[in-house]
């Protein structure tokens, strides 16, 4: 299948998304600019109360609505209280894997916006004092966070007007090698928005209309349970694009689109999961149909709020979910030619 999708354009694309902070229930910035992209490729941008956006690509037909999500927050942290010799303790937003943030580069965001560079680190974090600098646990109640100034005591972190509550943003060190590997924390799911966002592009340029009018719903509370538990009403099945799941006893590749038939909320509608699969099939696109263990998506969030959907699950296949991601760029390429097919075909 030949589609004139721009390389170039999507691992860009990837690149911005990624290297823009949007921790769960931070999002309001990223989503502006992604409410620029869909004005100018000429689609309708709006936004929900929570601040979940909706972009609206008008179809062919309105007898049906089509649903396509991703979620634009990410994991993060926010500061749980200041220490008496001035570093600062921490609380997980979203799950990532705790070990992965030793040593990690940070930045502390005040309430007035001001922002401040830090360090995860261990409370035992050299080796030449500390005789459990190897083997001490790294979790929240082991760990600090060391800031970039000359501060010493409470009060003087206090002083720069950092507090509980601010948010704590964790370098995701993107980089994109020659080889086209994207390595980065918060694929999940940036590189979905990336595929999405890509996709308009695509049928802005060519002119492409869709079978039925499509919206797509951007969440920023996926990572702590709540995403999509409100979507418009109108739709009437919906498929969550996320990351595929790359490891032990599972099928997909970094190379892959992924299509789910059943995660940790059970499974997946089997018209929709069978339909991907055929089209992925006999279209030569290169895919896997996995079971995910420890998992679930924006469209179990939707049912479980009750919405009458139909729904299912694909996404570009990452390596190392939660910790220091990677996936490369044919998984994204296979997985905007899946979301192409599924929208011009009926």
């Amino acid at each position: 299948m030949e589609l004139s999708i721009k390389k170039e354009y999507v691992l860009n694309i990837a690149k911005e998304l990624l290297e823009f902070h949007s921790p769960s229930g931070f999002c309001f910035e990223i989503m502006d600019l992604i409410g620029k992209w869909a004005k100018d490729f000429g689609y309708k941008f709006e936004t929900t109360r929570k601040g979940c956006g909706i972009i609206t690509v008008p179809g062919k037909s309105s007898d049906r609505v089509i649903g396509l999500t991703a979620h634009v927050d990410t994991l993060g942290a926010m500061v749980r209280s200041i220490t008496d010799k001035g570093s600062l303790k921490f609380t997980l937003v979203g799950s990532p894997i705790v070990p992965t943030l030793d040593g990690e580069y940070c930045s502390i965001r005040t309430r007035d916006g001001k922002l401040y560079t830090g360090t995860f680190l261990s409370t035992s974090p050299a080796a030449h004092v500390f005789e459990d600098s190897k083997t001490k646990a790294r979790d929240p109640q082991n760990m600090e966070i060391r800031i970039d100034e000359k501060v010493a005591a409470k009060e003087e972190v206090e002083a720069l007007g950092i507090r509980s509550g601010d948010y704590i943003f964790i370098d995701p060190k993107t980089t994109i090698t020659e080889s086209d590997f994207i390595k980065s924390r918060f694929l999940d799911d940036k590189g979905s928005v990336a595929c999405l966002i890509s996709l308009l592009e695509l049928m802005s340029r060519e002119k492409l209309v869709p079978a039925y009018t499509t919206k797509i719903f951007l969440s920023v509370y996926e990572e702590v349970g709540h995403g999509s538990s409100y979507i418009p009403e109108d739709i009437t099945e919906m498929l969550a694009v996320d990351m595929g799941c790359v490891g032990d006893d599972l099928n997909c590749t970094e190379y892959d689109v992924s299509i789910c038939a059943k995660d940790s909320g059970g499974p997946y509608d089997y018209n929709m999961v069978t339909r991907l699969i055929d089209l992925a099939q006999n279209n030569d696109i290169r895919y896997a149909i996995d079971i995910y263990p420890y998992y679930g998506s924006d469209v179990g969030s939707a049912l479980e709020a009750g919405n009458n959907i139909r729904g299912a699950l694909i996404g570009p296949g990452v390596h190392a979910s939660h910790g220091m991601e990677r996936t490369h760029y044919s998984a994204l390429e296979n997985t905007i030619k899946l979301l192409y097919l599924y929208l011009m075909n009926p």
